[in-house]
């Protein structure tokens, strides 16, 4: 008998001590009740409370979380009607406060978030917050992390994760994109036709400079080319006006004789002589080359003169070729 109660109250013991031995998991803290007092803390691991003298109050999760904001309506500053969701992340920093300082924390954030949601995107207009998701992700996380801080929760991060316009707006968005599209392709087409002009004047303005320095360049050289003639032939003026003050008045004979040679020269390659007359004078072309003779053996040093050249035999006209005499004289 004795035995038998011996083993229930060690049976009781044992059982009084395994109730008393709180077990936390990673991640997890507990708070621990003295006779519905909140008193401590039970951090992650073995902890030993005496059963019936304390509990667990509340089991809070320490790790960062995500809730959901569910879809709705909200009016913008320009009175246009948008849907929109999101989500919350948050973690808890204090376990006491988030467990008593409000009643239900999943519901208390979702709830001030959607109110302060259509705050935020209620003093936006609908491009801004179509084109503003950052600047409204901002807004929005400082003023529900302001709002939750008496809860021990820390927000990290809100982001909104649709917006959705109506169909009537979003029709006139297409609209009015594509028409700026078009506006700044004409735009493009202009600048583009406006550069091609300035470009082709520009092109037309340096042909023109160029040529002018063509010319002048030309110019230029065609008059230094006259001087240069111009003083050769007052050279050799020079040299036949002394030739002829020296007495060689052969000098003269052989000018003569040059130019008469080119012009003939000239009527010869002519393409339009077929046939060529010479007059009576041309006889005298050969005394002419005579003289040419004489003179090149004076430049030679020697200073004989030159036997008198014979009278030229009067020329015998030839009868020219064709259908048709020259009429007797």
């Amino acid at each position: 008998m004795i035995v038998g109660v011996i083993a229930a109250l060690v049976l009781v013991v044992l059982l009084y001590l395994f109730a008393s031995v709180k077990i936390v998991t990673q991640g997890h803290q507990y708070t621990i009740e003295h006779f519905g007092r909140f008193t401590a803390v039970a951090k992650p691991g073995f902890n030993f409370y005496p059963a019936f003298f304390y509990r667990v109050g509340r089991k809070v999760n320490m790790m960062e979380q995500v809730i959901d904001i569910p879809g709705q309506e909200i009016i913008t500053r320009d009175n246009a009607m948008v849907s929109t969701d999101g989500v919350v992340f948050f973690q808890v920093l204090n376990p006491a406060k988030a467990a008593y300082e409000v009643s239900d924390l999943y519901v208390a954030l979702q709830q001030i978030t959607t109110t302060n949601l259509r705050t935020v995107m209620g003093s936006m207009d609908l491009d801004e917050t179509l084109s503003k998701r950052d600047e409204i992700n901002a807004r929005l996380l400082g003023v529900v992390d302001h709002a939750t801080n008496p809860w021990g929760v820390k927000i990290t991060r809100v982001e909104i994760k649709d917006i959705r316009p109506p169909a009537d707006i979003v029709n006139a968005m297409g609209r009015q994109m594509k028409a700026e599209r078009e506006k700044r392709a004409n735009i493009l087409e202009a600048e583009g036709a406006r550069a091609s002009e300035i470009l082709r004047a520009e092109g037309q303005k340096q042909a023109r400079i160029l040529e002018a320095e063509g010319r002048r360049e030309s110019a230029f050289r065609d008059s230094e080319a006259r001087e240069r003639a111009a003083e050769a032939e007052a050279k050799a003026t020079q040299v036949v006006s002394d030739a002829i003050e020296a007495g060689g008045t052969q000098a003269i004979n052989y000018f003569i004789a040059q130019k008469y040679v080119e012009a003939v020269g000239k009527f010869a390659t002519s393409p339009n002589a077929k046939t060529i007359l010479f007059p009576v004078e041309a006889t005298q072309l050969i005394g002419t080359l005579g003289g040419i003779g004489q003179l090149a053996k004076e430049a030679l040093g020697e200073t004989k003169p030159a036997a008198p050249a014979p009278a030229p035999a009067p020329a015998v006209r030839e009868r020219p070729i064709g259908p048709f005499e020259p009429p007797a004289r």
